[in-house]
């Protein structure tokens, strides 16, 4: 497909809907980060109960990738994107009406159905409309300013399930997607030309050996495992986990808590640009700063989790922030596979790496729950602070694991590629 020349109006006003529909469904993902002590009141669950809605969320958002990714091609972006448009809506709709633990344990997975949806179909519409030169900058403006979407499930979703109660606030939310669905009929076409674009169906034999070939190569694993080793952090706390350890474990108030989270978005809207710049300027610091952004956030935790008491607020949002920036850190390893793959095999390397950080973020959104069941047994009002230091201690495991696959993986990548691809024109990996 040819690129546009220039970038026209109608190009920005089909962006601003996809982005619309990619913020939203942000929004709807980290929803429940601030209402986990209410749910587990409404539905009378346990910490691992608790957990295992966001657990499905994330199995169900990570087995998605790679399957939504082959939908795009084959039907188009605006086909997709509406119809996850319309399955986010209902599910949050449903969620918001549940009233027994098992209906919403169902109205999760379509949330996870529906956030899978949206932002490979933004990026398909991105690289559609603008030119080459500006596909990078509109890409970063997309995962950064989607994130407002999270801004607006902290201290908005706070106010409202205090004081419109549960219902009430999640149906509300639930609208937002109507009228987006609205604006994606009437607004968004796949391409300048095409309003709905429609590609070759893909065998079976074809799609294995994309992901067999992406796999075989170093650089993929390296992608994999540094999106493993940044993101998990940040997607516990912002998806379930913050609101409780820093109401119950760092005694702050609904408010602070709400702000402590709210800043952690922002931190990771600062931090977006900012490692593009170093990424595009240090191609061959990849993985050496993915080392070190993680290595910063493991000293920090160890400084909220060994500190006598609970942690001093300031402190917090140092961790906060370093947390946050891990979330665009992982973005590193997508550039890494980028480099590494020939462009036939972008989109299964992109889908193989996109699972590290949901499989990590998986695990300890899991391990926390259990951990707190174990050492705080009951209801949301038994957890302790000594309950989620054992319980945010877990991450460690996952760090050690992380940290050692990047730096084998990054030596292995090394030898593979050849610094005069750097020269050609290619970034090179790690």
């Amino acid at each position: 497909m040819n690129q546009p020349p220039t970038t026209t109006a109608r190009a920005w006003s089909v962006w601003v809907v996809g982005l619309l529909v990619y913020l939203v469904a942000v929004f709807h993902r980290s929803s429940l980060a601030v209402a986990g002590l209410a749910a587990t009141e409404r539905f009378d669950i346990s910490a691992s109960q608790l957990a295992t809605f966001t657990m499905l969320q994330l199995v169900v958002y990570a087995a998605m990738q790679i399957p939504v990714g082959l939908l795009v091609d084959r039907f188009g972006s605006r086909s997709v994107l509406l119809c996850g448009t319309v399955l986010l809506t209902c599910a949050q709709a449903g969620f918001a009406l549940a009233e027994t633990y098992p209906e919403a344990l169902v109205a999760r997975v379509f949330v996870g159905m529906g956030d899978a949806m949206t932002f490979i179909c933004v990026l398909r519409l991105v690289s559609s409309w603008f030119p080459a030169r500006r596909i990078p900058l509109v890409t970063q403006l997309t995962g950064t300013l989607g994130q407002l979407g999270a801004v607006g499930a902290a201290v908005p979703m706070t106010w409202a399930l205090g004081h419109l109660g549960w219902t009430e606030a999640y149906l509300i939310a639930a609208s937002l997607g109507l009228a987006l669905a609205v604006a994606v009929l009437l607004v968004l076409h796949d391409s300048p030309t095409h309003r709905n674009l429609r590609g070759p169906s893909l065998s079976l034999a074809a799609v294995r050996a994309s992901l067999a070939a992406s796999w075989a190569h170093p650089g993929t694993r390296l992608g994999f495992w540094m999106h493993f080793s940044t993101q998990f952090s940040a997607t516990a706390l912002s998806l379930l986990w913050g609101y409780p350890f820093f109401v119950k474990g760092e005694l702050q108030s609904s408010s602070t808590a709400g702000l402590l989270l709210t800043l952690m978005v922002l931190a990771v809207m600062a931090a977006g640009p900012t490692l593009g710049w170093l990424v595009g300027n240090h191609p061959w610091q990849r993985s050496t700063m993915v080392l070190g952004i993680v290595s910063s956030i493991v000293v920090v935790w160890t400084a909220v989790l060994l500190w006598p008491g609970h942690a001093p607020t300031p402190l917090l949002v140092v961790l906060v922030i370093v947390v946050g920036v891990g979330g665009p850190a992982s973005m590193i390893g997508f550039d890494v596979g980028r480099t590494s793959n020939p462009k036939e095999r972008f989109a299964s390397a992109s889908g193989i790496i996109n699972q590290g950080g949901f499989i990590a973020s998986l695990l300890l959104v899991i391990a926390i729950g259990l951990v707190l069941d174990w050492r705080t047994p009951g209801s949301s009002t038994d957890y302790t602070p000594s309950g989620f230091r054992w319980a945010m201690s877990v991450q460690y495991v996952l760090w050690a694991v992380g940290l050692s696959q990047v730096y084998r993986y990054r030596v292995q990548a090394r030898r593979v590629i050849n610094r005069a691809e750097l020269e050609e024109g290619a970034r090179a990996p790690g």
